[in-house]
């Protein structure tokens, strides 16, 4: 009796007589309203929730809502849909928000630390490559071990009351009939969809227009605070799909002008060597801070121009890009990464070229072959080599990571053993961020500035990598200078470093990371690195300015005595016009600026044919190849990695 009695106790709870479409206890009353609301209550505070986690402020985060025609009580109604249909694929009321609230949250907070530390906001591109998030967890443990060990001790408290909370659910609460499940799918199956329908940023949608979900898609950082990091996120959705440019046809690339220019190399090739340091920058630009000796006296004794970068802080495949192919990331959607999405079939490169005059392309990274997608990207831009982690032999390391010091005896040992002419392409890793103090146990600098001793030191130990990647440039220009064969050498950094905090106390920025749109004065500072370009035979060239990766193949060839269709004619001729081309800036040979150019009636129409030119040759069907891309010719093959 006493087992029956207990057996009857632990039961589970029934359905609501005479209303089975509930899962709710007996005498309750309308049920399905309070169901509703209880579903929409748990949305706005979710959505609350996620917006103050993005924003990091509880006054903007209160200004969003009581806009009330903005976006952010459609989200609300959005995530009810959701949870509620997901209450119908789980069987039990509001177990839905189990999977709901802790996805949402934690994308918020990885979208707030990746504001924070790289000033962009999360796109859904980010997932394609969380694997180099992986692998630099390593480096990012060191620099704050304190917050690692919390965030994992949240992570594993968090799962653990997130199973046991799921388990006691299944067992209190009454399971869904499926004439209730039937009815909730009903409902919003049909407006998700609707939803999801009127997403895609690049076709108008009226429904869209009237809830004023604007799509800001040329601004993020406003796209993200107008509508709200649910809705944006779901914007930027479609941006793995590139449109074609407004008059795209085989008529528009027939029309653009043909340089008369042939592609052509001197008896004698010169060896080229292009070398990306990482995060290379002069740190004595930083206000009130003065570091002793010189950490870059090379560079700044040879330094020819700036480099200005699309980029703050990271996104080095970006600037890749760029440099390798002479296209622009200011054609492709913002927050995208070519490596990761669009390079999928050969595409015309520096190697590419090279390699059909008899060169040797060869591409060194002393990490691993897969970070960035670089192992396909790279033979896919007609590399014949690409010498990674996995094929190098055991570098020597300077700090936790393969020192700029054994990458230059690799450059060096490859091109004296090498019978053909090589052209090599080497991307550093020492002075790869973050920069935790105390990185080297015998720093050669000393840092003074008034600011904190965490920050002094972070500067410290940056300062200590900068000048290890100046004295490797160094020692590749004395090799030079001594070599029989004609040697062209490129240097320059991929973006300004992660500095975080440094900048703030400092006063360089008023945040951790610099703003996209800027007055083009501030842009410069705030996006500019050294360049050097220089000959064994005629030293460093003239004074370039500042320049967009883009230009870069057009600088080295220039200097090396090599002429090619686009690399040189093309490219050569907007280079009269512009040289920096961003998508949010153009700016003159003399200095005129053309801020927000994309969004002008009339775009200038050399930027019309640059872009026309990259789609065509990325996306489109190469009509632009025999005229400015004589070498990729008949040689495109789909890419099956």
């Amino acid at each position: 009796m006493a087992k029956t009695k207990q057996s009857a106790a632990e039961a589970a709870p029934q359905f609501l007589e005479g209303d089975p479409s509930t899962g709710y206890l007996p005498a309750r009353k309308w049920p399905v309203i309070r169901y509703g609301l209880i579903s929409l209550l748990a949305a706005a505070i979710l959505v609350f929730a996620i917006e103050l986690i993005v924003r990091g402020n509880f006054a903007g985060t209160i200004d969003f809502f009581l806009q009330p025609f903005k976006p952010g009580w459609t989200t609300i109604i959005i995530f009810a849909l959701i949870l509620i249909g997901l209450d119908a694929v789980l069987g039990r009321s509001h177990q839905s928000l189990m999977i709901v609230a802790p996805l949402t949250l934690s994308l918020a907070f990885v979208g707030h630390q990746k504001s924070l530390y790289l000033g962009d906001p999360l796109y859904p591109t980010d997932f394609l490559y969380s694997r180099q998030i992986v692998a630099l967890m390593p480096l990012l443990v060191r620099d704050r071990p304190g917050t690692a060990i919390a965030l994992a001790i949240g992570i594993v408290g968090g799962l653990s009351l997130l199973v046991y909370g799921w388990r006691l659910w299944r067992r209190r609460v009454p399971a869904l009939s499926h004439k209730g499940r039937l009815a909730r799918l009903t409902l919003t199956v049909p407006l998700i969809a609707f939803f999801v329908s009127i997403m895609d940023y690049a076709t108008f949608s009226w429904t869209r227009d009237r809830l004023q979900i604007i799509p800001i898609m040329w601004d993020q950082k406003e796209n993200y605070a107008s509508n709200g990091f649910a809705l944006a996120f779901a914007l930027n959705v479609p941006m793995a799909h590139v449109s074609a440019p407004p008059g795209y046809s085989d008529k528009a690339i027939e029309a653009i002008g043909k340089p008369q220019v042939t592609a052509s190399v001197p008896a004698e090739k010169p060896d080229i060597i292009v070398v990306m340091s990482e995060s290379f920058w002069d740190p004595t630009k930083l206000p009130g801070v003065t570091i002793t000796p010189d950490p870059i006296p090379n560079v700044r004794a040879l330094r020819t121009g700036y480099m200005f970068s699309p980029e703050f802080g990271g996104m080095t495949a970006n600037i890749e890009f760029e440099a390798l192919t002479g296209f622009s990331n200011a054609f492709l959607p913002a927050g995208s990464i070519p490596y990761q999405q669009y390079v999928r079939t050969p595409t015309p490169s520096l190697a590419t070229f090279l390699k059909s005059q008899g060169y040797r392309a060869r591409a060194i990274h002393p990490g691993t072959n897969w970070f960035w997608n670089r192992g396909a990207v790279y033979a896919d831009f007609g590399f014949n080599d690409f010498k990674s982690e996995e094929t190098l032999p055991p570098m020597q390391k300077r700090g936790p990571l393969a020192s700029d010091a054994a990458m230059t005896d690799e450059i060096i040992h490859e091109a004296d053993t090498s019978a053909e002419p090589v052209f090599f392409f080497a991307v550093s890793l020492q002075n790869h961020g973050p920069y935790e103090p105390y990185r080297y146990s015998n720093p050669t600098h000393k840092v003074q500035a008034p600011i904190s001793q965490w920050a002094r030191e972070s500067l410290l130990s940056y300062a200590e990598g900068s000048s290890d990647a100046d004295r490797g440039l160094e020692r590749l220009i004395e090799w030079a200078k001594k070599r029989e064969r004609p040697t062209v050498i490129a240097f320059f950094g991929d973006h300004l470093p992660p500095l975080g905090p440094v900048y703030v106390e400092t006063g360089f920025l008023k945040d951790n990371v610099a703003p996209r749109k800027e007055a083009a004065d501030q842009m410069l500072l705030h996006h500019q690195t050294p360049l050097i370009v220089w000959s064994n035979r005629s030293g460093p060239a003239e004074d370039l300015g500042a320049v967009s990766p883009a230009f870069l193949p057009y600088h080295i060839l220039k200097t090396a005595g090599i002429t090619h269709p686009y690399y040189t004619g093309f490219l050569g001729q907007l280079r009269d016009r512009y040289r920096v081309i961003d998508r949010n800036l153009l700016l003159a040979p003399g200095g005129g600026a053309t801020p927000d150019w994309s969004r002008r009636k009339e775009i200038d129409p050399a930027i019309r044919d640059f872009r026309l030119l990259q789609y065509d040759m990325m996306f489109g069907k190469r009509h632009a190849a025999p005229d400015f891309f004589p070498e990729t010719t008949g040689k495109v093959a789909a890419h099956t990695s």
